[in-house]
Protein backbone atom coordinates (compact mmCIF):
# COMPACT_ATOMS: atom_id res chain seq x y z
CA UNK A 1 0.00 0.00 0.00
CA UNK A 2 1.49 3.45 -0.88
CA UNK A 3 2.16 6.20 1.36
CA UNK A 4 3.12 9.81 -0.77
CA UNK A 5 5.48 12.60 0.76
CA UNK A 6 5.56 15.56 -1.19
CA UNK A 7 7.76 18.53 -0.68
CA UNK A 8 8.12 21.83 -1.65
CA UNK A 9 8.97 25.28 -1.12
CA UNK A 10 6.09 27.50 0.98
CA UNK A 11 4.16 29.50 -0.90
CA UNK A 12 1.54 27.57 -3.35
CA UNK A 13 -1.81 27.54 -2.96
CA UNK A 14 -3.52 25.44 -0.52
CA UNK A 15 -5.43 24.70 -4.38
CA UNK A 16 -2.26 23.83 -5.94
CA UNK A 17 -1.16 21.79 -3.09
CA UNK A 18 -4.89 19.45 -3.31
CA UNK A 19 -3.97 19.48 -7.24
CA UNK A 20 -0.40 17.85 -6.80
CA UNK A 21 -1.60 15.30 -4.10
CA UNK A 22 -4.27 14.43 -6.46
CA UNK A 23 -1.76 13.97 -9.60
CA UNK A 24 0.08 11.54 -7.24
CA UNK A 25 -2.85 9.30 -5.98
CA UNK A 26 -3.93 9.01 -9.60
CA UNK A 27 -1.18 7.58 -10.36
CA UNK A 28 -0.73 5.04 -7.36
CA UNK A 29 -4.10 4.28 -8.22
CA UNK A 30 -4.14 4.43 -12.16
CA UNK A 31 -0.64 3.18 -13.00
CA UNK A 32 0.78 1.24 -9.89
CA UNK A 33 -2.83 -0.64 -9.49
CA UNK A 34 -3.05 -0.05 -5.95
CA UNK A 35 -6.68 -0.47 -4.33
CA UNK A 36 -9.00 3.21 -4.95
CA UNK A 37 -9.23 4.76 -1.62
CA UNK A 38 -5.72 3.92 -0.30
CA UNK A 39 -5.08 7.63 0.05
CA UNK A 40 -2.00 8.19 2.41
CA UNK A 41 -0.24 11.63 1.35
CA UNK A 42 1.71 14.45 3.48
CA UNK A 43 2.72 17.45 1.89
CA UNK A 44 5.48 19.07 3.21
CA UNK A 45 6.24 22.88 3.30
CA UNK A 46 9.36 24.32 3.91
CA UNK A 47 11.47 27.40 3.60
CA UNK A 48 13.58 28.06 0.76
CA UNK A 49 16.79 27.52 2.91
CA UNK A 50 15.45 24.02 4.28
CA UNK A 51 14.80 22.22 1.01
CA UNK A 52 18.03 21.96 -0.52
CA UNK A 53 18.57 20.31 -4.06
CA UNK A 54 21.19 21.00 -6.78
CA UNK A 55 19.45 22.87 -9.47
CA UNK A 56 21.52 22.19 -11.73
CA UNK A 57 22.69 18.00 -10.93
CA UNK A 58 22.65 15.60 -13.65
CA UNK A 59 22.08 18.49 -16.78
CA UNK A 60 18.69 19.92 -14.88
CA UNK A 61 17.52 22.89 -15.21
CA UNK A 62 15.48 23.51 -11.51
CA UNK A 63 13.36 26.54 -10.32
CA UNK A 64 11.89 27.43 -6.99
CA UNK A 65 8.97 25.18 -7.96
CA UNK A 66 10.59 21.76 -7.65
CA UNK A 67 8.81 19.07 -6.24
CA UNK A 68 10.36 16.26 -4.17
CA UNK A 69 7.80 13.27 -4.11
CA UNK A 70 8.76 10.25 -2.84
CA UNK A 71 5.99 6.78 -2.72
CA UNK A 72 6.46 4.06 -0.39
CA UNK A 73 4.85 0.79 -1.41
CA UNK A 74 4.48 -2.31 -2.07
CA UNK A 75 2.80 -2.28 -5.32
CA UNK A 76 4.06 -1.58 -8.62
CA UNK A 77 8.01 -3.04 -8.03
CA UNK A 78 8.64 -3.37 -11.91
CA UNK A 79 10.67 -1.47 -14.28
CA UNK A 80 7.69 -0.89 -16.48
CA UNK A 81 5.13 0.23 -13.50
CA UNK A 82 7.95 2.63 -12.48
CA UNK A 83 8.62 4.14 -15.22
CA UNK A 84 4.87 4.80 -16.43
CA UNK A 85 4.53 6.18 -12.88
CA UNK A 86 7.29 8.83 -13.40
CA UNK A 87 5.88 9.61 -16.54
CA UNK A 88 2.69 9.78 -15.32
CA UNK A 89 3.36 12.08 -12.63
CA UNK A 90 5.51 14.19 -14.65
CA UNK A 91 3.09 15.01 -17.81
CA UNK A 92 0.17 15.45 -15.34
CA UNK A 93 1.91 17.81 -13.18
CA UNK A 94 3.04 19.53 -16.50
CA UNK A 95 -0.53 19.45 -18.35
CA UNK A 96 -2.53 20.32 -15.40
CA UNK A 97 -0.68 22.87 -13.07
CA UNK A 98 2.22 24.02 -15.68
CA UNK A 99 5.00 22.74 -13.68
CA UNK A 100 8.01 22.18 -15.88
CA UNK A 101 9.49 18.43 -15.62
CA UNK A 102 12.75 18.99 -14.91
CA UNK A 103 10.77 20.54 -11.50
CA UNK A 104 9.92 16.94 -10.39
CA UNK A 105 11.95 14.30 -8.47
CA UNK A 106 10.58 11.82 -7.91
CA UNK A 107 11.70 8.23 -5.50
CA UNK A 108 9.90 4.99 -5.25
CA UNK A 109 10.83 3.18 -1.98
CA UNK A 110 9.74 -0.47 -1.77
CA UNK A 111 8.82 -2.33 1.27
CA UNK A 112 7.09 -5.62 2.31
CA UNK A 113 3.64 -6.16 3.92
CA UNK A 114 4.80 -6.84 7.17
CA UNK A 115 6.60 -3.50 7.00
CA UNK A 116 3.18 -1.75 7.47
CA UNK A 117 1.00 -1.48 10.32
CA UNK A 118 -2.45 0.45 9.65
CA UNK A 119 -3.91 0.66 13.29
CA UNK A 120 -3.71 -0.81 17.03
CA UNK A 121 -0.13 -1.72 16.32
CA UNK A 122 -1.40 -4.69 14.21
CA UNK A 123 0.68 -5.93 11.46
CA UNK A 124 -0.44 -5.95 7.80
CA UNK A 125 -1.12 -9.45 7.03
Amino acid sequence: MPFARIDLIQGKSSEYRAAVADIVYRGIVDVLKAPDGDRFIVINEHTADNLIYDPKFLGFDRSADFLLIQVTSTVGNNKDSKLAFFRFVADELKDKLSVRPNDVMINMVYVDRSDWSFGNGDPWN
